[in-house]
C-alpha cells in the first residue's frame, strides 16, 4: 500500500475556493491567507479555479491572478485549473499557467456542448501539446453532461507522456477500478467526490481532490495514513466520522462552494460571498457550520 506515497502531487489536494472581498472583487491577499492555511492544515496541494473556485464566473485574467498568487503564497504543488468547453481558450489559459510556474493542469472535460469521444481526444490532445505541463483529467459527467469514457481515458494515458493523472467524480468505483488496471504505471487516479475517497482508495487510487478538505484536511490524511498503513478499520472509523462533513459540503438548496464559504467565515477565514449565479446563502447555514465544527471536537 506504499504506493499512495509515490503521488505526483500529494495525496490530500485541496480544491480551493476563490475568495472574494464585500464587493465580489477577487481577493487576493485573502486568497494568499487562505493558501498558506490550507498547507498548515493538511493539503499536501491546492487546485486552483475549479468548480469550487467558481471558474466560470472568472475572467481570463483574474484566473491568472489567482494562480500567480497562489504560487507566490506556498512551495507545496499548485494545480490550476483551465478547462474550458472552448478549446483555443484553454490552451491560451493553459500556455499563461504554465509562464506562471505552476506544477500541472487540471483540464475538465468541455461542458454544456457535449462533444464526441474523438472530440474528446482532439481536445484534450491539442491542450496537452500546448505546454509541457503535467495535466490531470477531470471526468465529472453531472456538470459537464458528457462521460469521457474508460476506453477514451485510457487511450490518453497510454499515448500522451504529459496526461498524467484523473479526477474521478464519474460516480462508478467499479469502473474506475478498470481505469486503474488498465493504466500505465504512473498514473494517479483521484477521487472527486469526498464520500467516495474511501471505496476508491480500495481499488487503487492514490489520493483525493478534496472539497472537506478546507475544514478537515488533517482528518483526511489521517484517514489515507491509516490505509496506507493496512490499518482498514481505522481508516473506515475516521470515514465515517466525516461523513456529516461530506454531507454538507454541497446540497440542493446551498451547491457547493456555497457551504465551504460559509464554513471558512465562521472559522474567520477569507472567502467572501459567492458570485452569482451561486448562492444565495441560505438563512442558517452558518449556524449549520458552526455545529458541524463543534461536533468535529477540532
Amino acid at each position: 500500500m506504499g504506493a499512495l506515497r509515490e503521488s505526483r502531487f500529494g495525496r490530500v489536494l485541496t480544491a480551493m475556493v476563490t475568495p472574494f472581498d464585500g464587493d465580489g472583487r477577487l481577493d487576493l491577499d485573502g486568497t494568499q491567507r487562505l493558501a498558506r492555511w490550507l498547507v498548515d492544515h493538511g493539503s499536501d496541494g491546492l487546485v486552483v479555479n475549479g468548480t469550487t473556485g467558481e471558474s466560470p464566473t472568472l475572467s481570463a485574467t483574474e484566473s491568472v491572478d489567482l494562480f500567480r498568487a497562489v504560487r507566490q503564497a506556498v512551495d507545496v504543488p499548485v494545480i490550476a485549473g483551465t478547462g474550458s468547453n472552448d478549446t483555443a481558450h484553454a490552451i491560451r489559459q493553459s500556455e499563461a499557467a504554465a509562464g506562471i510556474g505552476v506544477d500541472g493542469l487540471l483540464v475538465v472535460a468541455p461542458y454544456y456542448n457535449k462533444p464526441s469521444q474523438a472530440g474528446l481526444l482532439r481536445h484534450f490532445r491539442m491542450i496537452a501539446e500546448a505546454t509541457d505541463l503535467p495535466i490531470i483529467l477531470y471526468d465529472i459527467p453531472g456538470r459537464t453532461s458528457r462521460k469521457v469514457d474508460s476506453a477514451t481515458i485510457l487511450t490518453l494515458a497510454r499515448e500522451v507522456p504529459t496526461i498524467v493523472g484523473l479526477k474521478d467524480a464519474a460516480g462508478s468505483p467499479a469502473e474506475t477500478a478498470g481505469v486503474i488496471a488498465g493504466a500505465p504505471e504512473g498514473f494517479d487516479v483521484y477521487s472527486g467526490d469526498d464520500n467516495l475517497t474511501l471505496p476508491l482508495l480500495s481499488v487503487g487510487a492514490r489520493g483525493a481532490i478534496s472539497v472537506a478538505s478546507h475544514w478537515v484536511g488533517e482528518q483526511i490524511r489521517a484517514m489515507f495514513d491509516a490505509f496506507d498503513a493496512g490499518d482498514v478499520a481505522e481508516a473506515t472509523r475516521i470515514n465515517q466520522t466525516l461523513l456529516p462533513s461530506y454531507g454538507f459540503e454541497s446540497t440542493l438548496d446551498a451547491p457547493n462552494p456555497v457551504p465551504t464559504k460559509a464554513m471558512l467565515r465562521t472559522l474567520g477565514l477569507p472567502a467572501g460571498e459567492c458570485r452569482p449565479p451561486m448562492g444565495p446563502t441560505p438563512d442558517g447555514l452558518e449556524v449549520q457550520a458552526k455545529e458541524l465544527w463543534d461536533s468535529l471536537g477540532t
